[in-house]
């Protein structure tokens, strides 16, 4: 079969259009957090997270949706009677933390949004799994779960379906710069964090391969584990190596949550720098049951799925070493993968021949 993620529903040009318009919105609306003691950094508008200040802090806030993964795991469910939710659950805190880590922000409290079809979702084993996976992911931040809201949308949400969204607000240590596009410099290095597989981008186009297959869901991996299972894997939480590295006065100077665009998303600022990728992670195995199943292109993989690049962190050159001693230590597979150059804005992939242009990533 062939289908594209916009055949799946979801078409990013028409998305990243739709949020310039938002971003165009929220600029006119600026100056009013200093009306409040709580000014916001402009230049952080488009990044993962939003960035202010109150007094000496300074403050990351994000809020991200899990996506439709829940329904992946929904499936799963009845088709094998496996409850796989604690790991939806880990991954709604998982999407946001690690974008809220992308301009510096340690996260120090997560609120839930956890919206039902109905009342009936929460019979069984599934609510509970979902809370238990939420704390988890909360513990493994090192923020506290201080709250959120849990309404039935009956006729919006699907019965036996649940909408996932997580809320984070963020600190930046006080010894500590934000992250931000002003800091990239030529040299730079390049680290790629291993992800764990898909992660929470990508399941629009998982369901629409495992409608394609006869086994669905349960089709068997070269491994021999089956599809759902591979895809309901939880997301890597990239906050302690974050913390880790902050903490020893590492420089680095932006990072990336490598989620939707794929390795587009290495060029997420906004600045003529080009990204050279000469080592690549090794793929996942469910990524590239994927790719090839949906009949993607190599360029059009890499441009959707994160290909078991989960973070990208940007270091002073010679800093990548340190880099990588921390992330052994804390149980994270990464590698020096490339550096930034003087030139356009775009991403080459040496080892592919592939080079997304600075126009394949419109996010402004």
């Amino acid at each position: 079969m062939s289908a594209s993620y916009a055949d799946s529903g979801v078409d990013y040009e028409t998305l990243d259009a739709a949020k310039r318009d938002a971003i165009r919105a929220a600029q006119a609306t600026v100056g009013f957090g200093a009306l409040r003691g709580a000014p916001l950094d402009p230049a952080f508008f488009g990044e993962p997270a939003a960035l202010f200040q109150v007094g000496p802090a300074r403050l990351g806030f994000v809020l991200e949706c899990l996506g439709t993964k829940s329904m992946v795991a929904a499936a799963y469910e009845e088709l094998t009677g496996e409850d796989h939710f604690a790991a939806i659950g880990y991954d709604t805190v998982a999407a946001a933390v690690n974008d809220c880590c992308c301009v510096g922000a340690l996260p120090v409290v997560i609120n839930a949004y956890f919206a039902t079809g109905a009342a009936s979702f929460y019979s069984g084993t599934r609510h509970r799994s979902l809370v238990e996976g939420f704390a988890h992911g909360c513990a493994d931040s090192g923020a506290t779960w201080g709250g959120g809201e849990s309404p039935t949308l009956t006729g919006l949400v699907a019965p036996e379906q649940i909408d996932l969204a997580a809320a984070v607000v963020g600190l930046v240590p006080e010894q500590c710069e934000p992250l931000g596009a002003a800091r990239l410099e030529v040299g730079d290095e390049i680290v790629l964090v291993a992800s764990s597989g898909l992660h929470a981008n990508g399941a629009s186009l998982v369901r629409r391969v495992a409608a394609g297959l006869e086994r669905g869901l349960r089709t068997e991996l070269p491994s021999g584990r089956t599809l759902g299972k591979a895809v309901l894997d939880p997301s890597h939480i990239y906050v302690d190596l974050l913390a880790a590295l902050l903490e020893a006065s590492v420089p680095v100077h932006y990072a990336s949550h490598i989620t939707g665009h794929g390795l587009r998303k290495l060029m997420r600022a906004e600045r003529d720098l080009t990204y050279r990728i000469d080592t690549l992670p090794a793929v996942p195995e469910v990524l590239a049951f994927l790719s090839d199943a949906a009949g993607l292109s190599v360029r059009e993989a890499y441009g959707t799925f994160n290909m078991g690049a989960g973070f990208a962190l940007f270091v002073q050159a010679g800093a990548s070493g340190a880099v990588l001693e921390h992330a052994e230590r804390l149980g994270h597979a990464a590698q020096l993968a490339g550096r930034v150059e003087a030139g356009s804005r775009r991403v080459l992939l040496d080892p592919l021949g592939i080079a997304y242009e600075s126009d394949e990533l419109e996010l402004r």
